[in-house]
């Protein structure tokens, strides 16, 4: 896959060194002297463009009319829809990606203006943190479909209303499945007839309205009220 980032600083370098050593070929467009240095010290001299990734004629010197994707993850979110709207409407990129700096912006960063999806950093990083202030011991390893489901990783506590059960006793919602058990460093394909012992790590892939039921099955069991 051929991709093409414009913006080479932190978020740009790195994203490019992951897809570098994925065996995808990487072309950075950036035009800041002292960060072009820098990327000439992590990248191939040949996945480094000098130049204002904005300009079409750059665009074009980065053969980005061969690109499967865009990317346009620099710190403004201007120079981000204006290398979008070029990838798209210009050049026909089959794939569009946009960095959104600002919050505020989001409802820019759309189709019509050429973003297949936009990354919203203090959205995501806000979300996660909410997500696991509010779901205890459970730990989100992967968001799929933008958000919508999420692989999840949990202990069944000893006095949860999971521990000593099968599967298939378990009332799951509707949209999760048990993916895995991790036992005693053992990893064991799950069936219906599967019982979750007390410190099995649960791996399950799970709708993020349905997070919350999934806890409440592995965590403790809270009292139901007073007696008497």
């Amino acid at each position: 896959m051929f991709v093409i980032m414009v913006g080479g600083g932190n978020t740009g370098s790195y994203l490019a060194k992951l897809l570098l050593e994925s065996g995808h070929t990487v072309k950075v467009i950036e035009e800041r002297r002292s960060i072009l240095e820098k990327l000439l010290t992590e990248l191939p001299a040949e996945s480094v463009l000098a130049g204002d990734g904005s300009s079409p004629a750059i665009l074009e010197q980065a053969e980005v009319r061969r690109a499967d994707v865009l990317a346009a993850v620099t710190g403004s979110d201007e120079t981000n829809l204006v290398v979008t709207s070029l990838a798209r409407f210009e050049f026909e990129v089959p794939r569009v990606i946009a960095r959104i700096n600002n919050p505020k912006n989001q409802w820019l960063f759309t189709p019509e203006m050429g973003v297949d999806a936009a990354l919203n950093q203090a959205e995501i990083l806000g979300r996660l943190v909410a997500e696991e202030m509010s779901l205890g011991d459970m730990m989100t390893l992967l968001k799929l479909r933008k958000g919508e489901y999420s692989l999840v990783e949990e202990k069944v506590h000893p006095q949860s209303p999971a521990a000593g059960k099968d599967l298939r006793e378990l009332q799951l919602p509707s949209e999760c499945v048990i993916v895995a058990v991790i036992r005693k460093n053992t990893l064991l394909i799950p069936h219906g007839d599967t019982v979750l012992q007390p410190a099995d790590e649960i791996l399950a892939l799970v709708h993020a309205s349905h997070l919350g039921r999934l806890d409440a099955l592995l965590s403790p069991q809270k009292p139901s009220g007073r007696e008497g």
